[in-house]
């Protein structure tokens, strides 16, 4: 990708924050727009070029959809994700897939139990087609996308090509965040998490989806470029990013980037030769200072409330007694739950309903190992085991994908801070199934003229 190109694609987007800023419809136009734009580039491009096409659409969807959430764009909430299930179930009927990848399918077999327990058990005012839609969409996209993901070979160059479009909509949805609420200051009063920081929309999520952008244009700092504009381009927007990222004061997705990022250079760092690895090093310390330039913007932002919230401290600083802010408790009525009901669980939606009569709470542990065993039973302790033991083995045959690590401990971490309320953790989870094809470099040779 061209300098100047990637320059105006930024422009782009940033323009599309301001319009949709301006004239709120047009976040629905967007949505629109993604889906025809990226549909027709899948129907008319060969056959060999589609497995791209379809990841490049599934990532850019992933990339938005916290975006068209917040700025009311969504025709259905979950649209997201049925447009990421949609396409890769495309690539699957189309594309030749490994036949390896059908214990995905059974993975998806396994839930289908919950559904008829939860269609004997929701209560009266639950509408059971929603209920299974909301809590299914997240397990069900995930299956489908690595089903279609497992084995694929993507080389190197489309892979970052791939990972710039997931952060191409968050570059939108960080300039929105800065037109929604440009003084942070003024709105920064406990260390609670954020609403007005994050949009007006749910701070976890917004964190979570900014972590991913961490990821990607830290990536995108550490490996060579040709023009030092890219690496000026990439530490900028990683700044503003992760500055909007912390402000959310919800610490999740900001932790969660940082395993990631640590995850990748450890790799990064193993697998360079010796010339780079001292590059690697310094940039390295480079980053740490730039972090740290981050952090201290932040913490005078917000008065140094973000230093009290990482702290686990309240705005006295008095310490908070429980890090988890009430979800242990969430967490063990689940899986106290799942020991009463152990073989075909309570139902798939069924827990909230439960809390909600025995403890008059109404809330979500937003834990998808908990909720699934307490929903499903021993068959969801089976579906999880698939989804934690595949990509491990996976790795043991084939160790070329180098974010690996990085997008598996994305995955695991965020459905227990997350759960699977957006799309990311099911796309991501499939990029660590990919087969990463590294381009050897072209030896020029002068050809040899013989003097006759």
């Amino acid at each position: 990708m061209s300098l100047f190109k990637d320059i105006k694609l930024i422009g782009f987007h940033i323009a599309i924050a301001i319009a949709v800023y301006t004239v709120p419809v047009i976040s629905n136009l967007y949505l629109i727009g993604i889906f025809i734009t990226f549909f027709f580039r899948i129907i008319r491009v060969k056959e060999k070029e589609r497995t791209l096409e379809i990841l490049l659409a599934c990532g850019y969807v992933v990339g938005a959809e916290v975006f068209i959430r917040m700025t009311g764009g969504s025709i259905l909430y979950e649209a997201s994700k049925y447009m990421v299930i949609f396409f890769c179930l495309t690539g699957v009927i189309t594309i030749r897939i490994s036949q390896n990848s059908f214990i995905y399918i059974l993975y998806l077999l396994l839930l289908i139990p919950g559904i008829f327990v939860a269609g004997l058990n929701l209560g009266a005012n639950t509408v059971i087609r929603k209920a299974i839609a909301f809590n299914l969409s997240g397990p069900v996209c995930l299956g489908i996308v690595a089903i279609f993901c497992y084995r694929k070979a993507i080389s190197y160059s489309n892979f970052h090509k791939l990972l710039y479009y997931i952060t191409l909509p968050l570059i939108s949805t960080t300039t929105y965040l800065f037109l929604y609420n440009p003084s942070v200051k003024e709105v920064i009063n406990s260390t609670g998490s954020n609403f007005a920081t994050s949009g007006g929309f749910g701070p976890n999520q917004v964190a979570t989806v900014l972590g991913i952008a961490m990821f990607v244009f830290t990536v995108r700092f550490f490996t060579k470029s040709p023009y030092k504009l890219y690496n000026l381009i990439n530490i900028v927007l990683l700044g503003v990013i992760s500055f909007r990222a912390i402000v959310t004061f919800s610490r999740g997705g900001v932790f969660v980037a940082f395993i990631m990022i640590a995850s990748f250079l450890f790799y990064y760092y193993k697998k360079s030769n010796k010339k780079n690895k001292k590059r690697t090093l310094y940039l390295v310390a480079l980053f740490v200072v730039f972090g740290g330039f981050v952090w201290a913007i932040s913490s005078a932002e917000t008065s140094g409330f973000i230093d009290k919230r990482y702290n686990n401290e309240d705005a006295l600083g008095r310490e908070k007694k429980d890090i988890s802010t009430g979800r242990g408790d969430l967490i063990s009525f689940e899986l106290n739950e799942f020991l009463e009901n152990p073989i075909f669980g309570i139902g798939v939606g069924k827990v909230k309903e439960i809390r909600l009569e025995e403890t008059g709470i109404e809330a979500a542990s937003h834990n998808e190992m908990s909720r699934i065993l307490s929903e499903h039973g021993i068959f969801g302790l089976f579906a999880f085991s698939i989804l934690f033991i595949t990509p491990l083995f996976l790795r043991i045959k084939n160790r070329s994908n180098i974010f690996f690590y990085s997008f598996f401990l994305f995955w695991f971490l965020t459905i227990n801070h997350s759960s699977m309320r957006i799309a990311a953790p099911a796309f991501i989870y499939g990029l660590s199934l990919l087969n990463i094809i590294y381009e050897k470099p072209i030896v020029h040779r002068k050809q040899i003229i013989e003097n006759r």
